[in-house]
């Protein structure tokens, strides 16, 4: 499509029509116009945006030449957090999380969202915040997740000290320059990692990766 068109469809998402207008639906989500307008210009990205944001990242990783994704709702961490593994462990009913390459954990920590990042090819795991928080004991909640996951499932113990975990720095990936953005950071952050790609991108790139992702999700369709 040419830019005019897109972005004449983009204006529209936001301008026109009612609330509650379905703009897309796939992976079980239904995303309105209100979804949409969240990612309008200082908009905070809700759980749907996310969840549907990740559903289009895993679906691009089952084609040739990329790794293998899997991603966790953005539900996913708050419960287990709060609870065990036994309550989560039928959200991979069907699933062997281990067959892939790359796991994305996007969080809420009530107003903020930040994404893990599980390597299992290396075994790492990493902590992406935009506002340069640490997160070491959510990596410690989440590899203690994937400890019991494998001896349930797979009956295989896995060895904690072979494993990384780290939360990155500020120096090393780009941090956000407003109090609305974290959302959008973690979608890129998910969207750089799933292609195995640096991460390159700074907080001037946010208003153009807002209107962007109204596209993809409108099309169900990564550019």
């Amino acid at each position: 499509p040419s830019f005019q068109a897109m972005e004449s469809e983009i204006s529209a998402a936001f301008a026109s029509g009612e609330p509650e207008d379905v703009l897309s639906r796939a992976f079980k989500l239904t995303v309105t116009r209100e979804d949409i307008c969240t990612l309008q210009p200082l908009g905070w990205l809700n759980d749907r945006i996310m969840n549907f944001y990740m559903g289009l990242l895993v679906e691009r990783s089952k084609k040739e030449g990329y790794p293998a994704v899997y991603a966790f709702n953005t539900f996913f961490y708050s419960k287990l957090s709060s609870t065990s593994h036994k309550a989560v462990k039928k959200w991979t009913k069907g699933v062997d999380i281990f067959e892939h390459d790359v796991i994305l954990v996007p969080i809420h920590l009530k107003i903020h969202w930040t994404l893990l990042v599980i390597d299992l090819r290396v075994k790492t795991i990493k902590y992406f915040d935009s506002l340069g928080q640490k997160g070491d004991h959510i990596c410690r909640t989440v590899l203690r997740y994937l400890e019991e996951e494998s001896k349930e499932k797979r009956n295989i113990e896995l060895t904690a000290s072979e494993w990384t975990l780290r939360s990155m720095g500020t120096e090393e990936i780009p941090q956000q320059n407003n109090g609305s953005d974290c959302g959008v950071f973690v979608c890129k952050f998910a969207d750089f990692i799933s292609r195995d790609k640096p991460i390159i991108f700074t907080p001037e790139h946010m208003p153009y990766f807002r209107r962007k992702m109204v596209w993809e999700i409108i099309h169900q369709q990564l550019l």
